[in-house]
């Protein structure tokens, strides 16, 4: 099936010609619909005639947040080309996996990551080079050009790719998930739905391109109504806590570890967000007493969520009204959205009974690319296995007790790690904690927790062990507590447990 009017840049420059769409924290820069879309055609143009861009291309990108990569989101709605953003925090050997895997025409690098690029083996094989102080200079003189020669539009399947997205490959070799057309645009629906975006929505978004987060969260849906986005390229508490204030900010998302660091600044205290509706949690739970530091002192409401990669990726809220009431849910699903929670044999699992998430919509992956073998293991009866134990209470709130693979079991009973972190963090001396199994003689496997004291408190491994006695049964609670000054975390703020089991 084609997909209906992909161009969603030309619909605005008609609409909002005037209006700035995106802007560039650290250079001041802007482009306006009009100029996007005036901009998105020559590029498109540009792409095509010199280095052979064209319909179903990989164009593989090493970048931060920056104007250009709208540029060429805007080009690729027009041209059915495909965005390969890539993680410029990885070794060159695992640049190297993805240019393989992928096997772009074209490759877009900031000079400061060309380095890692070139020092792939598979660089050389790629037919184009493009640095991208030169397509900076490109978009900056031909965004206000004369003449207005519209590229003729690609029609695309609803299942093409536009983005070819790479999981983190914690266990394994990355997979790039395909993300289409179709995917695009019922994300885009589900998110409006749910939270509240329009062509007045305001937002600075944070997060790295190389993440779902900070395309599809919330930068397409903006895109997509005509609002207005603030990039910055990387995470600062004092500066985004001052941008969330100066640029009227309506909607942000971020993961708790920013929220943390941004309250912890001295300029929190005197910080007044009148236009905020909610800030968007995602990535893990947040906890509660940074729930109620934001909500009570800043009167900041507090939605969190949850979302993959592979499936939309926003796909459930809890909205603001129950984030105390139901904390630790991650809400309900988004309107588009089906789920089933199945235990190991397929079977539907009753009320507050731990189950696989499946998902089922319009906002799945056609699959892995260049991986039918993956695709099949995920995708079964055109349901998503998502990997994540979930439980559904009677009101019809969901809650994830973990990812399956973090399951370790001690003695012949399951422990879920997020199950035991949430009893940790619950402890008002502490600020960060995280579990893994660890092999043991007796039991077979046990909990190592590592934990981060709260700035300016002392607590005794005995004191917080027999805190989490009182509040779990005997087999969860962890055999070993290490205090640590920070846990590791990856490149959007959640925690390496990878990372952790090697130091563990």
């Amino acid at each position: 099936m084609r997909q209906p009017q992909q161009d969603w840049i030309a619909k605005w420059a008609l609409y909002s010609p005037n209006k700035v769409a995106v802007k560039e924290f650290e250079s001041g820069h802007s482009f306006t619909y009009g100029e996007l879309d005036r901009l998105g055609n020559r590029l498109a143009f540009h792409l095509r005639d010199h280095y052979g861009v064209e319909k179903g291309s990989r164009i593989a990108i090493l970048a931060e947040n920056c104007l250009e990569y709208i540029a060429l989101f805007a080009a690729a709605q027009k041209m059915g080309c495909i965005l390969v953003p890539m993680n410029y925090r990885l070794a060159s050997a695992e640049i190297d996996y993805l240019l393989r895997d992928s096997k772009p025409s074209l490759a877009i690098c900031e000079k400061k990551f060309a380095p890692l690029l070139q020092g792939a083996p598979s660089f050389a094989s790629i037919p184009y080079f493009l640095p991208l102080e030169e397509l900076s200079t490109f978009c900056h003189r031909e965004k206000a050009g004369n003449g207005e020669a519209i590229f003729p539009l690609q029609q695309v399947e609803e299942d093409d790719p536009i983005f070819i997205l790479y999981t983190s490959g914690t266990t394994g070799f990355p997979k790039g998930a395909i993300y289409s057309h179709k995917m695009l645009f019922w994300n885009s629906i589900n998110t409006a739905i749910s939270l509240i975006v329009n062509t007045e929505s305001r937002t600075v978004n944070v997060m790295p391109p190389f993440h779902t987060g900070g395309w599809n969260v919330l930068t397409t849906p903006f895109l997509h109504h005509g609002a207005y986005t603030c990039m910055v390229k990387k995470f600062d508490a004092s500066t985004v806590l001052r941008l969330l204030q100066e640029e009227q900010v309506t909607l942000f998302m971020g993961v708790p570890t920013m929220l943390r660091m941004m309250a912890e600044v001295p300029e929190f205290e005197e910080a007044t967000f009148p236009g905020l509706y909610y800030i968007i949690v995602g990535g893990e739970p947040m906890p509660i007493p940074l729930i109620e530091v934001w909500e009570y002192n800043k009167g900041v409401a507090i939605r969190q969520g949850y979302g993959m990669t592979e499936v939309g990726p926003n796909l459930t809220s809890l909205h603001q009204n129950d984030a105390i009431r139901k904390k630790g849910s991650i809400g309900r699903p988004n309107f588009y959205v089906e789920t089933r929670i199945v235990d190991i044999n397929g079977q539907e699992q009753p009320v507050d009974e731990a189950g696989e998430l499946l998902l089922r919509g319009p906002m799945v992956t056609p699959g892995y690319w260049r991986n039918e073998e993956a695709t099949r293991k995920a995708i079964v009866d055109g349901w998503f296995h998502t990997g994540d134990m979930v439980r559904l209470d009677e009101e019809g709130y969901l809650f994830v007790v973990d990812r399956i693979k973090n399951m370790f079991i001690s003695g012949g009973e399951n422990v879920y790690p997020a199950e035991v972190e949430r009893v940790l963090l619950s402890h008002g001396g502490v600020a960060e904690a995280a579990v893994v199994g660890v092999p043991d003689a007796k039991w077979g496997e046990v909990g190592k927790a590592f934990v981060v004291p709260k700035s300016g408190m002392r607590m005794a491994e005995d004191e917080l062990m027999a805190y989490c006695q009182s509040m779990l049964a005997r087999f969860k609670v962890p055999k070993y507590i290490i205090f640590v000054d920070e846990l590791p975390k990856n490149d959007t703020g959640k925690i390496n447990r990878a990372a952790l089991k090697q130091l563990a």
